[in-house]
């Protein structure tokens, strides 16, 4: 877990240490190492359609980010805030269905990449560990694997399922397509369920998702479907996240709720709760009370949870996140991201 330290504004200077600004006085556009550009920090409503991916910085190095850039308006934006949960159709602004999928390791590779939550604009870096960049020792990952836009994995909600909190983090997604995805690419999925990994005493939740348009798209609507027209495959998840440590010198990873793949209805239920959470996260929401904002009625497990206690907001994670002022400019697309989750939550019930 993370230590106690203030959350940072979305574009300070600070986000970003000295040592590791990617190209020291490189012009970003939309937010930058300086500062965020007052009524800039999130676009109103944006598709995965807008984005091209940027890269600043020598590749395999330290200081190499991974930007995304708007292809209409020239700016930099953030894959974690700016865009949207759900994918919009873009002549009739409303959601399609499909979640947006931020891919930041594409399959059959080994490099380490992830969002990096504590940098202004939120670019995609490789991890490191004492100065050195890190990749899967165990080998190629099978699978893309990412996240999901605005939502966030709080270490102080205890879910009732798992009895442990969140790792602090974008919520985790594993894409099952035929396709590679690139680093920074954005793609609409569709969810198939969820395994939940605990990692050093947190819950680390995956989602598994399929591309919308691969061709095994339309034969899988729900967990049960995966394993019964591509056998295998989930063990062959589960034991990869079972094992990637284990070359590290470090034991097993571990799973709750029996270590069973969850099924369409129960993922959406983690998403809400995750969304939610990410709205929490930027509104800087005192208490757990003002998480009612929609109610769904017979949701899943995850959607019935209660945060741990009536305690103030910590306030202690030392994340990037947008200004209140630009939060205010995309509040029409978070209400339409939770409309449609209860929609598609409402859906999969009935399925």
């Amino acid at each position: 877990m993370a230590a106690e330290a203030a959350v940072m504004p979305y574009g300070a200077p600070a986000l970003v240490p000295a040592v590791r600004a990617p190209g020291r006085g490189m012009a970003l556009r939309g937010g930058g190492e300086d500062e965020a550009p007052k009524g800039k920090g999130l676009k109103r409503v944006m598709s995965h359609q807008d984005i091209e991916t940027e890269t600043f910085g020598e590749q395999d190095t330290l200081e190499a980010r991974y930007f995304a850039k708007d292809k209409d308006e020239g700016e930099h934006r953030s894959l974690w805030h700016d865009l949207p949960l759900f994918e919009s159709d873009p002549e009739t602004g409303k959601p399609t269905g499909s979640l947006n999928f931020v891919c930041e390791i594409p399959k059959w590779t080994r490099k380490k990449f992830e969002l990096a939550t504590k940098e202004a604009l939120n670019p995609i870096k490789q991890d490191e560990k004492k100065g050195q960049l890190r990749t899967f020792k165990k080998g190629d990952i099978y699978f893309n694997y990412g996240c999901f836009p605005r939502t966030w994995e709080d270490p102080d909600f205890v879910h009732p399922d798992v009895k442990v909190g969140g790792d602090n983090d974008p919520l985790d997604v594993c894409e099952i397509g035929l396709r590679q995805i690139q680093t920074g690419k954005v793609r609409p999925v569709k969810v198939l369920g969820i395994l939940c990994m605990i990692d050093e005493g947190e819950a680390d939740w995956k989602v598994v998702v399929i591309d919308r348009e691969d061709p095994w798209a339309d034969k899988l609507k729900d967990i049960d479907d995966v394993q019964r027209q591509i056998p295998g495959l989930l063990d062959a998840i589960r034991e990869w996240f079972r094992t990637y440590k284990i070359p590290d010198g470090k034991p097993p990873n571990e799973f709750a709720l029996g270590e069973q793949f969850m099924n369409r209805a129960y993922a959406l239920g983690v998403v809400h709760e995750t969304h939610r959470a990410w709205a929490r996260l930027v509104k800087g929401n005192a208490e757990e009370d003002g998480l009612e904002t929609t109610e769904v009625k017979d949701a899943p497990a995850p959607e019935k949870a209660k945060a741990s206690g009536k305690k103030k907001f910590t306030m202690k994670r030392n994340l990037s996140v947008p200004a209140l002022d630009a939060l205010k400019q995309v509040e029409g697309s978070m209400l339409s991201d939770d409309s449609a989750l209860a929609a598609a939550m409402a859906k999969a019930k009935v399925e």
